[in-house]
């Protein structure tokens, strides 16, 4: 094919060069010359023993003798004279986002159209994803390929699109629809790759009662789960349709999943329950907690009552005890204050006592003079005093007679010295 387009270029400058106006015979010559190397061109092109492998294809040659290989690597390289070729990618893909299917090679990838598939609750959504397979590197199988598929369009219709489809609704049947919009997305990717990857999952259907909590009733629904071998408890697969081949997944992945409207209406009111759960937990959480609050608040009153109460009475006793002890200490005083007053009271009776029986004795002893000398000194006191204020006549105007001469005052004192003397029997007279 190269030499071709060599010579073609060739011929094409060749005219592009000739002049208008030529030599005929030169003419012909040329022309003839050209039509022989056209001739032989499309010849060589035809028996061309070499071929060209492009960097990311594999090709597979037939040659005339029915021997077939595979050229991996790329470049140039000899195929044989005859021979037929069929390029092949390494990779291929099955893209799955277009609502109908389109199935040319593009891109070394192929569109088999959005896949249906059924969750365990009987509810159905259209997935859309891509899956990458690896060719095998190994030309007997490259060749087993080849043989019984004979094209990627083929290979992918026939039995790439197929697995996927089968390992997908696979995956959707180990949980209903709410779970994988629940969070079951991830664990349902996991299980698509695991069994794009190892074969299908053999699965046994059980069942069970719940209870639904939108409609408010019991449900018998049936719940599908994996077989697991149990001696190596390992999952039981299906035979891979794709291992025989060699062919392996080189990544999977779900970018959308679309349910259909029952789901849709299901989720809606589902979104709208856990809202008002939610809005009421909140509620009940807010309540929860004011309680809590005025619990506290009313514990810490009650705690501050406790503790002024506490005081009052701590203050109270002390008061109380106060008081007790100033009492104590009053009546002390006055228990000390009354045995001085007898002390003192006894002390004076003592001393009473004492002078009294010393003025007894000394009245014993004198007969009571220095008593009867002041008793004799006020009665002195009493009648000069009233002699002194005396203003009438002390001495006779008329004297009669011819007595004796005397003084009337002298006479009346002599009288009143006699009187009291007598009256205390008191002794006048001077005693030798």
């Amino acid at each position: 094919m190269l030499l071709v387009q060599h010579f073609n270029k060739k011929i094409t400058k060749t005219k592009t060069q000739t002049p208008d106006k030529m030599n005929p015979l030169l003419n012909k010559k040329a022309i003839a010359i050209g039509v022989v190397s056209v001739l032989a061109l499309i010849f060589f092109s035809i028996v061309n023993p070499f071929s060209w492998n492009d960097a990311g294809n594999r090709t597979v040659v037939e040659r005339t003798t029915g021997e077939q290989i595979v050229q991996f690597a790329p470049g140039i390289f000899y195929a044989g004279f005859f021979a037929k070729e069929k390029e092949w990618p390494n990779q291929i893909s099955v893209t799955y986002q277009e609502v109908t299917a389109q199935l040319e090679l593009e891109d070394n990838g192929i569109e088999v159209g959005q896949i249906m598939i059924r969750f365990s609750d009987a509810t159905t959504a259209d997935v859309r994803g891509i899956t990458q397979f690896i060719l095998p590197s190994d030309e007997k199988e490259m060749i087993l390929i080849h043989n019984t598929h004979r094209t990627p369009q083929s290979l992918v219709v026939k039995r790439l699109a197929p697995y996927t489809k089968e390992c997908l609704q696979s995956s959707a049947q180990l949980m209903s629809s709410e779970k994988h919009y629940g969070g079951g997305r991830a664990q349902m990717a996991q299980d698509f790759l695991d069994q794009l990857k190892e074969g299908v999952y053999l699965l046994k259907t059980e069942e069970n009662l719940v209870f639904d909590s939108m409609e408010m009733e019991k449900k018998r629904v049936y719940q599908t789960e994996v077989q697991f071998d149990k001696k190596t408890m390992l999952p039981k697969r299906k035979l891979s349709s794709i291992k025989e081949y060699g062919i392996t997944v080189a990544d999977a992945a779900i970018t959308d999943v679309d349910y259909e409207n029952k789901v849709d209406e299901k989720l809606v009111k589902i979104i709208d329950a856990v809202t008002k759960s939610s809005i009421s937990k909140q509620e009940l959480m807010t309540a929860q907690q004011q309680t809590l609050t005025a619990k506290a608040k009313g514990e810490q009153a009650l705690v501050e009552i406790e503790y002024q109460q506490k005081q009052d009475q701590t203050k109270q006793v002390v008061e109380a005890q106060t008081k007790v002890k100033v009492a104590e200490q009053d009546k002390l005083q006055q228990k000390i204050a009354y045995e001085g007053a007898i002390l003192e009271a006894k002390k004076i009776k003592e001393l009473a006592d004492a002078n009294a029986y010393a003025r007894q004795r000394i009245m014993q002893a004198d007969g009571a003079l220095e008593m009867k000398l002041n008793a004799q000194v006020e009665v002195q006191k009493v009648w000069a005093d009233a002699f002194s204020k005396y203003t009438g006549a002390v001495v006779p105007q008329i004297q009669t007679g011819g007595g004796t001469t005397g003084n009337g005052a002298l006479n009346f004192m002599d009288i009143m010295t006699a009187k009291t003397a007598k009256d205390f029997a008191l002794d006048m007279k001077v005693k030798n």
